[in-house]
């Protein structure tokens, strides 16, 4: 009998824990070679940055957080760790219910870092790996249209602004494709009212319609669906 009262207990113990999960986000990771430093996890709250909670790192780099969570949503962690260099300060991440692992160094924060435990935030890091050789040629052609030779060249000129008109056309189409073919992630939305807000409301609205009911109901869900209506009453 006594076991049988235990068990039970075990059982209503394991069952709040699983509860708790569906509405919390924890974030455990190491910071290889950091000594000491100052870790926030930070959010985006009406355009604000908000610090959500802060940790004081002191002989080693091993860190956690816990926070409550509605929706999955973007999230940083910023490090200060008093080097005077303010680049590769910041993680993005995509976050959501459950337990998410950050592992990274010091000396290259956002660069070297490996996020798992997201499903949404893979589909992140796959859509911006996609999306870099299209910000790469963007960069190559700034800096060709800055050669004094091109700014004398009218024709030359002309040249790179169609180039980049051709490079950004296809950046969209692959953003809605991405977003077309991802219906049941919380990327979806997220791309849309994120990154391609002024694409043709036709595509967004074909994004929209396609979405999961879950994932309709999120907070991008939600946002894209105001943001549709707000354009079809301008029109």
């Amino acid at each position: 009998m006594k076991n049988i009262f235990l068990l039970s207990i075990v059982g209503l113990f394991l069952i709040s824990c699983s509860g708790d999960s569906k509405n919390s986000m924890t974030i455990n990771g190491t910071i290889k070679g950091l000594k000491k430093g100052t870790l926030y996890l930070q959010q985006l709250q009406d355009t604000v940055l908000v610090n959500l909670d802060s940790l004081e790192i002191k002989g080693h780099g091993d860190f956690s957080f816990n926070t409550p969570i509605e929706n999955p949503d973007i999230y940083y962690l910023y490090l200060v760790k008093n080097d005077h260099n303010d680049i590769n300060d910041r993680i993005t991440f995509f976050g959501e219910p459950g337990i998410i692992t950050v592992d990274t160094a010091w000396d290259t924060f956002d660069t070297s870092v490996k996020i798992t435990g997201s499903k949404t935030n893979e589909k992140l890091e796959e859509y911006k790996k996609g999306m870099s050789r299209y910000n790469t040629k963007n960069l190559e052609i700034l800096q060709m249209r800055f050669d004094p030779k091109v700014n004398k060249d009218s024709l030359a000129l002309d040249s790179l602004i169609k180039l980049s008109d051709k490079n950004i056309y296809r950046s969209y189409a692959y953003a809605l494709n991405f977003a077309l073919n991802n219906k049941d992630s919380y990327i979806a939305p997220y791309i849309a009212v994120k990154e391609v807000a002024d694409a043709n409301m036709k595509y967004l609205d074909s994004i929209n319609k396609m979405l999961t009911p879950e994932v309709a109901a999120s907070k991008y869900g939600k946002e894209l669906q105001k943001y549709l209506e707000e354009l079809k009453k301008e029109k």
